[in-house]
């Protein structure tokens, strides 16, 4: 029911906005949330965006930007009077406030700047200090703070005078006058204690923290291990610099799945998310060609391997026709395998120092994939195959069982390459998930054709 609604709604606001009706379409708008009012100002004119941005305080519009493309803040900084726009900016979310400042050229910051209080100024500077990937770079200072030995009531009036976000008021920060971190108190114990119990006698000493130069991944982790709301992140000295938000987690991991996603699959990472929709024919081109041209010229070794066993399948014409079944099985295993070990890896269930057992299990479970397989494969040649014309000095069941015991080694040597190709690429300082799909294929596609000759020339030629 509410997405119907909600879908009407957004028709509309399509109307009025073609109809160019900015009075009624402004007077919807003001009871729509801010992600709501966002996604619907990406679709309109900078015109009808400019006509529209008055109606709202600047408190909204800074929850409004926060929920905005990149692309469109840029544009509307270039069209905005630079004071209104430092209103706006002033207004947003630190993180997204701190991004943004990143992307603005030198000669658009210096104009920024001046019109920036003091401290909303030393803010963006400082958060955008930390580099890239860091959680530096993804924390906020909108956080409230209090001391030890406050009680309740100065608690609360401190945390009145620090006006956070309401988002960020379930936990409360107990630091030091040095901004050392002591524990925490949520909104919670601040409701259940009377108003003169000291801080310090509801204090939680046991918290966990992330350090400023800490990946990013490992933070967000961390959040979605220990279920919380937002962690704090400390300095060298263990004090208060900032927090990670629960909501920039999840975006974290959905990039960093989506990057592995696109390393899988052999697909260039941009700086940019790949919009399937919006990116042109070149840019998934270019995302693309790199990996699969490498690959497509490393796979003339597959040829060659073909090319010099073509006497071999011109006198049994049967071996060509399992060619695909040995490749397709052996891709498929090592894929699988790959897939698992780069997860496990990516979840921290698993280290390098434990390859040697990792490698042991997977050669275990392909023994048992291998037994299955091959007793598939061994009934479909039969079934497929029993009125092919085979030379007389040979044996459809004996074929039958070389081409099924090639497959199972093929299954086997497949699942140990798969498992073992993301292990030695991080060992070797590089990204596991690069070691995956299209790349595992080449390799077993080669391995593949020579296990296969290698066993059908040992028994029959």
């Amino acid at each position: 029911m509410e997405n119907l609604i909600t879908d009407q709604r957004k028709s509309i606001v399509r109307g009025l906005a073609e109809a160019n009706e900015m009075e009624a379409l402004a007077a919807i708008l003001k009871k729509m949330p801010a992600v709501e009012i966002a996604d619907i100002l990406q679709n309109l004119t900078h015109e009808q965006v400019l006509q529209l941005l008055p109606v709202f305080s600047d408190e909204d519009l800074g929850y409004i930007a926060s929920n905005m493309d990149m692309e469109l803040l840029l544009e509307l900084f270039d069209l905005i009077d630079r004071r209104i726009f430092a209103r706006i900016f002033t207004n947003m979310s630190s993180d997204i406030r701190a991004d943004l400042y990143q992307d603005l050229d030198k000669d658009q910051q210096l104009e920024l700047l001046p019109f920036l209080d003091k401290k909303i100024r030393e803010d963006v500077l400082f958060l955008s200090s930390f580099p890239e990937e860091t959680a530096g770079s993804i924390m906020i200072t909108d956080f409230a703070t209090v001391q030890a030995e406050m009680t309740v009531t100065q608690a609360i009036e401190k945390i009145r005078h620090d006006a956070p976000s309401r988002k960020m008021i379930y936990y409360i920060y107990v630091v030091d006058e040095n901004m050392k971190m002591k524990g925490f108190i949520t909104l919670k114990d601040i409701i259940m204690a009377q108003p003169d119990t000291l801080v310090k006698d509801v204090l939680q000493t046991d918290y966990v923290w992330a350090d400023v130069n800490e990946d990013r991944e490992s933070v967000a982790r961390k959040i979605e291990k220990y279920d919380m709301v937002a962690i704090p992140v400390l300095n060298a000295h263990r004090q208060l610099a900032g927090i990670v938000r629960h909501d920039e987690a999840i975006d974290v991991i959905r990039a960093e799945h989506t990057e592995d996603l696109e390393k899988f699959m052999g697909i260039v990472s941009g700086t940019e998310d790949l919009n399937y929709v919006e990116t042109g024919v070149l840019g998934h081109f270019r995302k693309r060609v790199v990996w699969l041209s490498s690959l497509g010229i490393i796979g003339i070794i597959s040829g060659m391997i073909i090319h010099s066993y073509e006497e071999a399948m011109s006198s049994l014409i049967i071996l060509a026709l399992y060619m695909p079944m040995i490749a397709d099985t052996g891709g498929n295993a090592g894929s699988q395998a790959a897939t698992m070990v780069i997860r496990a890896l990516a979840l921290g269930q698993i280290s390098l120092k434990n390859w040697v057992n990792i490698l042991f299990k997977e050669a275990r479970i392909s023994f048992l994939l291998s037994i299955v397989l091959g007793i598939i494969a061994f009934g479909k040649i039969l079934f497929l195959s029993w009125e092919t014309e085979i030379p007389p000095e040979y044996n459809l069941l004996f074929i039958a069982l070389a081409i099924s015991g090639a497959l199972c080694l093929q299954v086997i040597s497949s699942t140990i390459i798969g498992a073992g190709l993301p292990l030695l690429v991080k060992k070797l300082g590089g990204d596991p998930a690069v070691a995956a799909s299209p790349a595992i294929t080449t390799m077993v596609d080669i391995t593949g054709l020579l296990i296969y000759f290698s066993v059908v020339s040992m028994l029959f030629f």
